[in-house]
Order: structure tokens, then sequence, then C-alpha cells
């Protein structure tokens, strides 16, 4: 029986207190880890977020993990550093895991698509991850041992190599594009620093971003899925615990998509 966890090690989550974010923040605190950070840019939801963590850590005998929430708006330069800066105090110059998934979207037809639009979803989506990696970073070099590398893992999405965008995501697509060949030569750049990096890609799982996109595709997503059905919790829980665990010390620079096979079987684009 082979024994994935990721007992005793450090996280920090963008994005961690809702949706995907929040997923992947269970899934380590109820798996062994003993600090998990988390953030967002409303206090209110970082502190909901970190009460249901702890009562999940307590539920899975893992009483001692600190969960700690730091609100903070990532696509500001100086709210990213300060973010860095009160995480380092609990991590005190360590870090195991980074799981950078703070991201957001903007959806309407070109005629209405504005250049700012673009910018707000590209400077979070893309720019703020860059910064947050680079500002880490020194701290996952310090975590590191041989048999058992730091990660990085980023969230990118299926959307990143299909072409079935119906409602105008343009900022989105592009973003996470970017965040999937981003991911592909950080691989390259620290294999050697011992810092692995790697990218998953979503398809389709309920979460408030994705409901709305959801909703307007009916029963589409799911009648062309070769499993028919959307994402569960559980399914990128499992992975995202595979790729933190000491197992998957020899996986640099995959891009593993998550979505039952529906990036296989796109129907024909119609505009």
């Amino acid at each position: 029986m082979v024994d994935f966890n990721v007992n005793g090690k450090s996280a920090v989550i963008t994005g961690g207190t809702r949706g995907l974010g929040l997923y992947c923040a269970e899934a380590l605190v109820v798996n062994g880890a003993s600090i998990v950070i988390i953030t967002s840019r409303k206090a209110k939801a970082g502190e909901e977020a970190r009460q249901y963590l702890l009562k999940k850590a307590e539920e899975a005998n893992n009483s001692k993990c600190q969960v700690i929430s730091i609100p903070a708006d990532l696509s500001n330069d100086q709210d990213c550093l300060r973010f860095f800066e009160d995480s380092n105090k609990f991590l005190k110059g360590k870090l195991d895991i980074l799981i950078a998934n703070a991201g957001a979207t903007w959806g309407a037809p070109l005629e209405q698509h504005q250049p700012e639009h673009l910018r707000k979803v590209l400077n979070l989506n893309v720019v703020a991850l860059y910064h947050t990696i680079k500002l880490f970073v020194p701290l996952l070099e310090k975590a590191t041992n041989l048999q058992d590398p730091s990660r990085i893992l980023l969230m990118s999405s299926i959307i990143s190599v299909t072409t079935s965008d119906h409602v105008g995501v343009y900022g989105y697509l592009a973003s996470k594009a970017a965040v999937t060949h981003l991911g592909r030569n950080l691989a390259v750049q620290f294999g050697s620093r011992n810092i692995n990096v790697n990218s998953i890609a979503p398809g389709f799982f309920p979460s408030k971003m994705a409901n709305g996109l959801i909703e307007a595709a009916g029963s589409l997503m799911t009648d062309t899925n070769p499993r028919h059905r959307l994402g569960e919790k559980e399914d990128l829980q499992n992975l995202v615990l595979f790729l933190c665990s000491k197992q998957s010390n020899y996986l640099n620079g995959v891009f593993i998509p998550i979505d039952g096979g529906a990036h296989l079987n796109q129907p024909a684009a119609h505009f």
C-alpha cells in the first residue's frame, strides 16, 4: 500500500478561500501538512475558509496544523510583497509547496470586450502569479532535499489548449496559455535548484468562477465529456496530493489535464 501524504510540509495557496484553491488547501490539511497559508482579497472570506480548514484538519487528526489566512490583492505589487512578508513570519524562511491558484475571468462578446478587461485578467492571472513565484522561490530553495524537492503547482486550465470559447473569455484563455508555457520554462530553470514545477489544467468544476459558463452551456459539457460528468472535488484533491508527495519527486514540467478527456472531444465552435 502506498501512503501519499504531505506530513510536516508547509504550503502557500493563493486564492485558497474558495473553489479549486480551497479544494487544494483541504487536501493538504487533511493529509498531514503542518502549515497552510491561504489568501484572498476579502478578510471575511479568508476567515470563513480558515475555520472550515481547521475543522477538516481536526477531523483528520491533524489538529496541530496551522491554518493562516492573510488578505491581499496580489495584483497590487505592494500588497503582493506584504503577503510574502507576512507569510514568511510563519514560514521562517522555508516553504515546501506553493500553489499559484489565484485568478479572475471576464466574458463578453468582442464588441463589448474592452482592453481594460484583458489587462485586469492578465495582471492577476499572469503578472501577479509571476511576482508571487519570484518572491517565494528563495524560501522554496531552502526547504528542499534531493529525495523530495519543493513544489510549485500552477493552476492553468484546459481552456489553454482548446479552441471552443463561445462566450468571449479572451483574457482568461490567453492568460492560462501563458501560465502553461511559463510552467514549462520554470521547470527547466528551477529543476537544478531542486524545485519541481508542474501545471494542472482543470476542465469544468462547479465553482463561483465557472458556474455562469456551466449554466450557459446547459448539458453540452456533460454530453460531450467522455466521462459524462463535471469535475468533482476529490478528482482535483487526489492529483494535488500526489504532485505534492514524495512519490512524485521525478515529475517536473508536466501539464496534466483533469477533465475526463473532454479536451479530446470538443464540439465544433459556432459563432
